[in-house]
């Protein structure tokens, strides 16, 4: 939540003493540049990027904590191995999920059916979240952890009906022209409400389940689907109507989560009221 407070008061800022912004790439230049040398300015930058979390660990091992490492060589490799794994994944995105999110929201605009396009909203942030490490992670955690009994197969489709259902109604949104601070205004009023009724064991995880859930293969399909929506209906902005998708896909999976808890705490209690 910091990190949406610090982007709007950064834009309270731009929009109130304004801000100059970037001069735009052609195509002319991008295409006069050699094909390894982009490479190479790519890897430089992930470097220069990665290198203040490495500062930061150096320095607090060998000035803080005053020891050395136990396996330097095997911390290096580790270390060039995140940076091409990282430069990887990133062309991977502006290659393949942003290009294919853009392509799909096209066609699907082309076909002139919404309830096609929902269909679609819905299913992709299933499969997409179904497909999250960080996800899958988190939930065998809570499953080693809980102290109800909690699935993490469960947990997992929660959470990704959560993010399936949230999506869809961000697309509604899009597809609607609603704005977007109502939608999110009433969401929260429904996590608040659930937050006092839910037991308190499931809140702090429900929560981070709603971050790990817009990781890496969620993002970069579901925020160029927005995008690639809003551009392609006459009357949207790319800008104030292709973002937000991210935000109902983090809300909802709060909310099953704590609907989840709920339920798996009171189905018992009311079977054993019943009989």
């Amino acid at each position: 939540m910091v990190p949406m407070i610090g982007v709007q008061l950064y834009g309270m800022w731009v929009y109130t003493f304004g801000g100059g912004g970037g001069t735009p790439t052609t195509g002319s230049d991008q295409g006069s540049t050699p094909l390894w040398l982009e490479h190479v300015v790519g890897l430089a930058e992930m470097v220069r990027d990665v290198a203040p979390m490495v500062i930061v660990v150096l320095f607090f091992q060998y000035v803080a904590l005053r020891r050395k490492l136990s396996h330097p060589l095997r911390v290096a490799v580790g270390f060039v191995m995140v940076l091409v794994g990282l430069y990887a994944f990133v062309v991977g995105l502006t290659m393949g999920l942003f290009p294919l999110g853009t392509q799909m929201a096209e066609q699907l605009i082309d076909r002139g059916v919404p309830a096609l396009i929902l269909l679609f909203a819905l299913l992709i942030g299933f499969a997409t979240t179904m497909a999250e490490p960080a996800l899958v992670a988190i939930a065998d955690q809570a499953e080693n952890v809980s102290p109800a009994g909690i699935n993490a197969t469960a947990i997992r489709l929660v959470v990704a009906t959560g993010v399936a259902v949230g999506i869809a109604l961000g697309v509604y949104r899009i597809l609607s022209g609603g704005p977007l601070h109502y939608f999110i205004m009433v969401s929260y009023a429904v996590v608040i409400v659930l937050v006092v009724l839910a037991p308190k064991y499931i809140v702090a995880l429900a929560f981070d389940l709603g971050g790990v859930t817009t990781s890496e293969v969620t993002v970069p399909l579901v925020t160029a689907l927005g995008i690639g929506l809003a551009s392609a209906i006459d009357g949207r902005s790319a800008l104030l109507d292709g973002f937000g998708l991210i935000a109902s896909a983090s809300i909802f999976p709060i909310i099953s989560v704590l609907l989840y808890a709920i339920a798996l705490e009171r189905i018992p209690r009311l079977r054993k009221e019943s009989t």
